[in-house]
């Protein structure tokens, strides 16, 4: 085999290496950009965080997510709730009470939270 024909070969077999990188690489996007839609929202990440202690009312959530406004609550529950990761439940009791719990699709999501939290430990400066 003569150095072209050798060279040749390298190429190719380095552009379907590449190929096929990039088609793995392509192939994550678009499931990164679903979940990103889902709890990419700047308060999502905390009101899961909070909710995996445990069903909660609004209020309580208030009250314990103190750096969130009211309106941005309100809009993040909605949010989560419409993408399945929240549970909202109505007690019908005078006045009426609401909770706000995780789904099975919510509590699933908590093996990336750790993740997230061992990487942040590990790179905090």
């Amino acid at each position: 085999m003569t150095a072209s024909a050798s060279n040749e070969k390298l190429d190719h077999l380095f552009a379907v290496q590449a190929t096929k990188e990039e088609t793995e690489e392509e192939d994550l996007q678009p499931n990164i950009c679903e979940v990103l839609q889902i709890i990419g929202a700047k308060w999502s990440f905390i009101v899961i965080a909070q909710l995996y202690k445990g069903p909660q009312r609004f209020k309580q959530l208030l009250r314990n997510l103190a750096i969130v406004r009211t309106q941005s609550l309100t809009d993040t529950l909605r949010h989560l709730e419409k993408t399945g990761v929240v549970r909202r439940e109505v007690f019908p009791t005078v006045p009426v009470t609401v909770e706000y719990s995780l789904t099975e699709k919510g509590m699933d999501f908590h093996g990336v939270l750790e993740e997230m939290d061992r990487w942040a430990a590990k790179w905090k400066s």
